[in-house]
């Protein structure tokens, strides 16, 4: 490995308390387990078949998450020139498909949950091809380092495998017994919140404060940017697609948030302690940025964005083709204008007041 890539491994000694570190794997396994479930309880099949018909969710999900995000980890890895442990630690976060906190973030901004919902589950399946691939494709560049000989994809492969269980269970509850879904939707957010908050402390803990001092500040300053420019590159993306001011802010929230359970997971269980070190901990700092600043974001449209939000949208109907026409019909339902529908072939379903969103 590289002269300066020791500095960050803490040795064998890093997870030296064997019982806390196998309490950390399956809090970590248990945890994506909750998350995919709920993944799965949120999917409908109905809707499924809709976009699978008409997939921009589908294509928007393969370039923001498979094309856009890895491609920034890697710029960003180069630009602050990471050693080659940081560097698989950012790729791994940037190669990871979406995450659940963008379902939540989403309905507080008044997105499109349907394309929300669908973009997440669609990234995680394309993860199990893809997020592989493109591991292996940017981390040539530090190919002659340990870390990167003993990458291990086929681990890698098998840990997303094994989330198709439970998001094909959640599907299943969801087509039997919708009430409880939305139940276990509810406890998989909270769950989400909780298990990343333990996993935070429990790795401050057993790394202690020495490897924790000894993360570099470019480390902290990836974790806050890069969140910060995959939101932006995923609102550039929905303009580039023309769709209307409620679907850009879905995907620009789609494309920031990284299934960060997915990647501690991958971490924890296939790395070893004494190769990964301290860098364990980018994805929790990662999740903690994506989180802080996906907040800021709700907050900002909260206060400045509402007004203009209605007369956004029917500024923009004409490109209601790209966009969810169920969920649109409903948003516009509530206004005075009688021009919007002309191209919707149940408009009829305009005058009910359906706007209880």
């Amino acid at each position: 490995g590289g002269p300066d890539g020791g500095s960050l491994t803490g040795g064998g000694d890093t997870f030296g308390d064997r019982s806390l570190s196998q309490g950390l794997s399956v809090l970590v396994g248990l945890g994506l387990c909750v998350t995919m479930l709920g993944l799965g309880c949120a999917v409908e099949l109905g809707q499924l078949g809709q976009q699978l018909r008409r997939p921009v969710g589908l294509l928007l999900a393969l370039l923001g998450q498979f094309v856009a995000m890895p491609l920034l980890a890697f710029l960003l890895a180069l630009i602050f020139a990471l050693d080659e442990v940081a560097a698989v630690a950012v790729l791994l976060c940037g190669c990871c498909p979406g995450g659940n906190l963008s379902n939540l973030m989403s309905v507080l901004v008044d997105g499109d949950m349907n394309l929300s919902i669908i973009m997440t589950a669609s990234s995680t399946l394309l993860a199990l091809f893809l997020m592989p691939l493109c591991l292996w494709i940017y981390s040539r560049h530090w190919i002659n380092t340990a870390v990167v000989q003993l990458l291990p994809l086929g681990a890698v492969s098998l840990t997303l495998g094994s989330t198709l269980l439970p998001i094909g269970l959640g599907v299943l509850i969801r087509y039997r017994h919708p009430r409880a879904a939305d139940l276990l939707v509810k406890i998989s957010l909270w769950s989400l919140l909780v298990t990343l908050v333990v996993l935070f402390i429990l790795t401050g803990t057993m790394l202690g404060p020495d490897l924790l001092a000894q993360i570099p500040a470019s480390v902290y300053a990836i974790a806050v940017l890069m969140p910060l420019a995959g939101y932006a590159l995923g609102y550039g993306l929905a303009t580039v697609f023309k769709m209307p001011p409620h679907c850009r802010r879905t995907v620009s929230l789609e494309t920031g948030c990284q299934n960060v359970q997915l990647c501690t997971a991958i971490l924890k269980l296939t790395f070893s302690p004494d190769l990964i070190g301290s860098m364990y901990m980018f994805p929790l700092l990662y999740a903690l940025f994506q989180s802080a600043e996906a907040g800021l974001f709700v907050l900002a449209y909260k206060m400045y964005g509402r007004d203009s939000y209605k007369q956004d949208t029917l500024g923009e109907e004409e490109d209601t083709d790209i966009s969810y026409k169920k969920l649109k019909e409903e948003e516009v339902a509530d206004t005075s204008y009688g021009t919007v529908t002309t191209e919707e072939h149940n408009s009829i379903q305009l005058e009910q007041t359906q706007t209880a969103l």
